[in-house]
């Protein structure tokens, strides 16, 4: 949490004024009971009307100080509160879209969205209540103690007994109930993915009927949450009962025993009447403590999820700059500028963490500018895992990738992205206008570069049958446009980029034979001075690629065009003879 609250570092101006604030505001509070015992001893004992009025006026003058300080303070409180949290839900962003694929699969999608939402609020909100009672409630604690002493020494013996009462009892709950409320977040964390799980596969569980299984598993896991929350609160809820009996007990410890000060003549009612306002002011300032130990608990198990992501470094980093210039050099005195585009595979080999068997193992070859180089095998093989190397979504354990003759590793990630019109398996658009889908790709692209590319992609037509354009809005994840459309906007996106790279992954599964012949006709006539990479299942999608690399259980099982991988390679040959009749083959 203190680690966390670093954060605060630019609000420091706002802090220290919301402490002062409180300060005064606490010294306020502190000395109106002196002012009423003095208006009780010196005014209404010995008929002093004009001391009364006097002092009245002044406890009036004190009180709207301190309501004011206090105004000021709850609004100050609550702008730096939530300027910390729009602060730190920016930074968790900023640093969780530098993670590799690796990390967000260790901590989830449903555990980042809780912990950047629902974590922070939870930190922000005892942020909020921190400020206003750190420095209020142990004042108003420890003032109210020296007052008391100062007004009967002997009566202020009973919070010898009071006050270890309490804080023991704040203590002993505060530590029941931390380990339930990191609890309630992960079970939060489980909540949110069955929901996520629930809504973004609604298709597949009404097409399977498996609606009342999925109502268990939320049920299940929000009764779990239920639970726990209930079971928290119970301890949480037992504070205030021992809090208002303590205090009610030393009430009437303080009334029986001022009461016989008073007859013995060591007492005066106004005094009394002080020491009993000090007494509550101590009680309160310890509730106000008993709630900070009830949200505490349950802001530090957020402060750690929130820490657990800040400090989580991706494993894949930019090289240092001197490491960047280096090379850059390094590539100008070899004379390699002019390669534009050419991608080579240098036996590399690749593992995912805690997997049996690499996913990739001695792949060496080469996709040059102008050239299709098409990848294709069965299931498993490592057709999509071996082009998310060349990005840098993963990085490889032994050999190098080497784009423009430089291995990827010694180049900026934005560097390297830059030269790579990616589409991926799974076709991803965006809330907005299709212009701005596609104007992903290249922020500052005409209308002219948007429609050539739609044309060149195929979805020119449908984009224009469309009532209002290239401006009709896409609905969240892409739902009011088919899977083909889908893919071919997709295409669109990195068409208008005009890369050196494409990466096409399985990117025309979801479009028809002559969809698929007239888009791949029109891309190697756009493609002519790029180097293009094509994951395919379909053996028609790959037959005209310059070169075809056949993978097999993570390694290369043939390289050449299609005649020369139908004579050499059996893998290939069992492919094309399980998806074309004998007649296509021939």
């Amino acid at each position: 949490m203190i680690k966390l609250l670093k954060g605060l570092k630019p609000f420091r101006w706002g802090v220290a004024a919301v402490l002062i604030l409180v300060f005064l505001q606490s010294m306020g509070d502190l000395y109106l009971p002196t002012l009423m015992s003095d208006i009780v001893d010196k005014g209404i004992v010995q008929g002093d009307r004009a001391y009364i009025w006097r002092i009245g006026a002044y406890m009036l003058l004190v009180a709207g100080g301190g309501a004011l300080c206090s105004v000021i303070a709850s609004y100050l409180s609550a702008r730096v509160a939530a300027g910390f949290g729009r602060n730190t839900r920016s930074r968790m962003f900023e640093h969780v879209e530098n993670f590799t694929l690796h990390e967000f699969d260790k901590l989830g999608t449903a555990s980042l969205i809780t912990r950047t939402t629902n974590d922070i609020t939870q930190v922000q909100t005892v942020l909020t209540m921190m400020l206003r009672m750190m420095v209020g409630a142990p004042m108003m604690m420890i003032g109210g103690i020296i007052m008391a002493v100062s007004e009967d020494a002997k009566l202020s013996l009973i919070f010898v007994i009071v006050i270890p009462v309490l804080v023991g009892a704040i203590f002993l709950i505060g530590m029941k109930g931390l380990p339930l409320f990191k609890a309630i977040q992960v079970k939060l964390d489980t909540l949110n993915r069955v929901l996520r799980e629930h809504l973004t596969g609604i298709r597949v569980i009404r097409s399977f009927n498996r609606i009342e299984h999925e109502n268990k598993r939320f049920t299940a896991a929000n009764k779990d949450l239920t639970d726990t929350a209930i079971k928290v609160n119970k301890i949480m809820a037992g504070l205030m009962p021992i809090m208002m009996l303590v205090m009610n007990f030393s009430m009437i410890g303080i009334l029986y025993y001022g009461g016989i000060r008073i007859g013995d003549g060591d007492l005066q009612v106004g005094s009394l009447m002080a020491f009993i306002q000090y007494a509550m002011q101590i009680m309160f300032s310890l509730i106000m403590v008993s709630m900070m130990f009830v949200l505490i608990p349950r802001a530090s198990a957020s402060a750690l999820r929130i820490n657990e992501v800040l400090d989580m470094q991706p494993e894949i980093v930019d090289p240092a700059s001197g490491a960047l210039q280096a090379t850059a050099d390094a590539k100008k005195q070899d004379g390699r500028d002019g390669l534009r585009g050419y991608v080579e595979f240098d036996n590399v080999s690749f593992s995912y963490p805690g997997a049996e068997q690499p996913a990739l193992s001695g792949i060496s070859f080469s996709a040059r500018p102008g050239e299709i180089t098409a990848i294709i095998g069965g299931t498993g093989s490592g057709k999509s895992t071996l082009l998310s190397m060349i990005p840098r979504f993963y990085d490889v354990i032994e050999g190098a990738v080497r784009v423009d003759g430089v291995d990827v590793r010694e180049m900026a990630q934005e560097d390297l992205r830059s030269k790579i019109g990616y589409i991926p398996q799974k076709a991803v658009l965006f809330t907005g206008t299709i212009n701005e889908n596609i104007r992903y790709g290249k922020e500052d692209a005409t209308d002219e570069e948007i429609i050539h590319a739609a044309k060149v992609a195929q979805a020119y037509d449908f984009v224009s049958a469309m009532k209002e354009g290239f401006d009709s809005q896409i609905a969240q994840g892409g739902s009011n446009v088919s899977g083909g459309q889908k893919q071919r906007l997709s295409i669109a996106r990195a068409l208008v980029r005009k890369p050196e790279v494409y990466l096409f992954d399985d990117s025309f599964s979801a479009l028809d034979f002559k969809t698929d012949a007239k888009l791949r006709a029109a891309l190697k006539e756009e493609t002519t001075e790029s180097t293009v990479l094509i994951v395919a299942q379909r053996v028609s999608t790959v037959m005209d690629a310059d070169r075809i690399i056949v993978l097999d259980e993570g390694r290369v099982a043939g390289i050449g065009n299609h005649r020369e991988l139908m004579e050499n390679s059996e893998v290939y040959r069992e492919i094309v003879s399980s998806q074309l009749s004998e007649e296509e083959i021939a």
